[in-house]
């Protein structure tokens, strides 16, 4: 099968359900190189990262592009396109050619967006996007403000209910990581103010600077002010306790099982992309992640690598949507 016919069969069952399609994907992924995959890569490839600098995205993102410059001997470069809840770096992916020299290094996000925004996950994952690799898995925070009197989960729960509209949740608008903090809002029945930033980082500076209350960060990011006593972590979304942080229960543990969750990150192509370039940036990049300096390194920031072909990163997508919607549908109504 070739990649056009494979596009056009994927294409005439978008209708289906989305397990259909990423079906679909999987056994065009299964076809050889591409007429011109052999060559691949030839020129600079971008690495679109619809998130700030320093982020854990562009962290995990700028990792993987140095060593698939080095495997690949050719320049990758990470353009960071932040902003609109990581719309405007996406659109600008999505409107690439599928030719391998523009890729996306998204999230969790990349499926809560649409969904927050009322559009079908499904179709325009399967429109727009073919999974090539995914990377890292880690989990959320919840954070809260040392300048507060808890020092507990329920000690902080009951001054955000003895305190109405007191706290102030900073998040990246459109993210998985506003969604934690919100379904945490209605599981608790917390009254808290939610602040939307461009970007986390901007969060975590005005938390630091005392003008808001709560975060849910990952430990990639919060790990140094944690340690340094500006940041108070009170749970962890994880099934087990995070080894950096063994005093910190799980949400599981402290009662809201509901908040046991993951944070995944990995590579996306444009639809239509010859097989035989995914297939080759999936085994450069997974190889890139069984390096024991790059698991080292993940692990440094917070992360666990993941490795996976691309038939299995679209069918752990796939399974995330549901979930991922359930959440989104308990949370709207809360104070965006």
């Amino acid at each position: 099968m070739t990649p056009l016919s494979c596009g056009e069969e994927l294409f005439t069952n978008l209708k289906g359900p989305l397990w259909r399609i990423l079906v679909a994907v999987a056994l065009c992924l299964a076809s050889p190189f591409g007429a011109h995959g052999e060559e691949y890569p030839s020129r600079t490839v971008r690495i679109i990262v619809p998130y700030t600098a320093g982020s854990p995205n562009d962290l995990l993102a700028r990792m993987i592009a140095r060593d698939l410059q080095s495997r690949l001997s050719s320049p990758f470069i990470v353009e960071n396109k932040p902003g609109g809840g990581t719309v405007i770096g996406t659109r600008v992916f999505a409107a690439s050619p599928p030719d391998g020299y523009t890729l996306l290094f998204s999230s969790s996000s990349l499926i809560v967006d649409p969904i927050l925004n009322h559009r079908d996950a499904d179709l325009k994952l399967a429109e727009q996007f073919a999974p090539v690799a995914i990377v890292a898995t880690t989990s959320w925070l919840l954070a809260a403000s040392p300048r507060l009197s808890t020092k507990t989960l329920k000690e902080f729960i009951a001054y955000a209910k003895a305190n109405p509209s007191a706290i102030n949740f900073g998040f990246a608008q459109g993210t998985a990581a506003q969604l934690v903090g919100d379904r945490f809002k209605v599981l608790t029945n917390a009254k808290i103010v939610d602040v939307p930033y461009k970007g986390g980082t901007e969060a975590i500076s005005d938390f630091l600077g005392g003008r808001i209350q709560m975060l849910t960060p990952t430990p990639s990011t919060s790990l140094p002010f944690i340690r340094n006593g500006q940041m108070l972590a009170l749970a962890i979304t994880s099934k087990a306790r995070n080894a950096d942080l063994p005093d910190v229960p799980t949400f599981r543990e402290s009662g809201l099982p509901e908040l046991t969750l993951d944070f995944w990150a990995g590579v996306f192509a444009p639809s239509g992309t010859p097989p035989g370039i995914i297939n080759r940036l999936n085994a450069a990049i997974n190889a890139c992640l069984q390096s024991p300096a790059t698991k080292d390194n993940m692990r440094k920031l917070g992360f666990d690598a993941k490795a996976q072909s691309p038939q299995g990163f679209a069918a752990f997508v796939a399974q995330e949507i549901p979930r991922w919607t359930e959440i989104v549908k308990s949370t709207s109504g809360t104070n965006r």
